[in-house]
């Protein structure tokens, strides 16, 4: 598979662009804080960035302190470190991004963005590929009752738009970034689990599956351990789309005020604040703009390809 799935240099630089920004946002308090990386003080070298991995609330500023040496970040801003004399300041040498209504930093705030729009989107797409997975198999291998209800449930969940469903999901839980994927990833899974199920239907009856039940094997042992690892490429295939669609979903909430609370960063969150100023402030738009095009496309061009490389018959 991957074989094939090289020979596009298209999808290629398509996973690198997500292999680098999956590496922006893993390092974002790293990249863009108001904390030094390192610094020596008279109580010794200490690492006030680091804390930002651990601390509840990353903007809490740490106590003041007399540094004889401090090596700053490359963006040297937090999120949300406020500077109103700098507010809507255009992309110049100081804020190369330019800056929002509260002279927050646009790039400090995007790196850290990433870092929301990719966990929500690969922990809901887990989510969904768990459950999915799990659903589809006791579907197609069971059949009967268990395979009726799983198609009804999947009817069920696709009768409602998906961003009206993920909306009132959210609207019943106090916001937060658990609650926006823990929704995303139980409104997602129908295709998962329609996937796992069809391939069940097709491999269960096989060789290896016959031969497996005769010796004496539990039927969670030839699911788990025989049946379900061969079916599960085409959810590989499924689970790229899946990242795409939930970033955008996320984005989307985001932008109506039903997303990640504020004043946490996030790509949809810097739009939303940008339609006030789109005629003075085109950079609130355009940064945050591109950053959710291009993961999106991404993920799809990545997606696409994976499908065709698992399909003979598209060369």
């Amino acid at each position: 598979m991957w074989r094939r799935f090289r020979r596009s240099r298209l999808a290629l630089t398509a996973l690198a662009y997500i292999a680098f920004m999956t590496f922006v946002a893993a390092l974002a308090p790293l990249l863009a804080n108001r904390k030094p990386l390192l610094a020596h003080g008279p109580s010794g070298w200490s690492f006030p960035a680091f804390a930002d991995y651990v601390t509840a609330d990353p903007d809490i500023d740490l106590p003041p302190r007399v540094e004889t040496f401090a090596l700053r970040a490359p963006i040297p801003y937090s999120p949300n470190s406020v500077d109103l004399p700098s507010r809507l300041d255009a992309p110049d040498r100081a804020h190369f991004f330019g800056t929002d209504d509260l002279g927050r930093d646009i790039l400090a705030r995007m790196i850290h963005g990433a870092r929301v729009s990719l966990t929500v989107g690969f922990f809901a797409t887990l989510i969904a590929v768990i459950v999915g997975s799990l659903l589809g198999a006791v579907a197609g291998y069971y059949g009967g009752f268990a395979d009726w209800l799983v198609s009804r449930t999947i009817e069920l969940v696709l009768c409602f738009p998906f961003l009206f469903l993920v909306l009132g999901i959210v609207a019943l839980f106090k916001p937060s970034l658990y609650t926006i994927m823990i929704a995303l990833g139980l409104t997602s899974w129908t295709h998962e689990a329609r996937y796992v199920r069809g391939e069940f239907l097709r491999i269960r009856d096989i060789d290896f599956a016959q031969a497996a039940r005769a010796s004496g094997a539990r039927d969670a042992r030839i699911i788990f351990r025989h049946l379900l690892p061969n079916a599960l490429a085409p959810v590989l295939v499924s689970a790229s789309f899946g990242v795409a669609a939930a970033i955008l979903t996320e984005s989307a909430l985001s932008f109506l005020g039903l997303g990640v609370p504020l004043p946490t960063a996030s790509w949809g969150s810097i739009l939303s604040a940008a339609h006030e100023h789109i005629d003075d402030a085109w950079w609130l738009v355009l940064f945050p703009g591109l950053a959710i095009f291009t993961t999106v496309a991404s993920f799809n061009l990545v997606g696409e390809r994976f499908r065709d490389a698992l399909d003979p018959r598209s060369e």
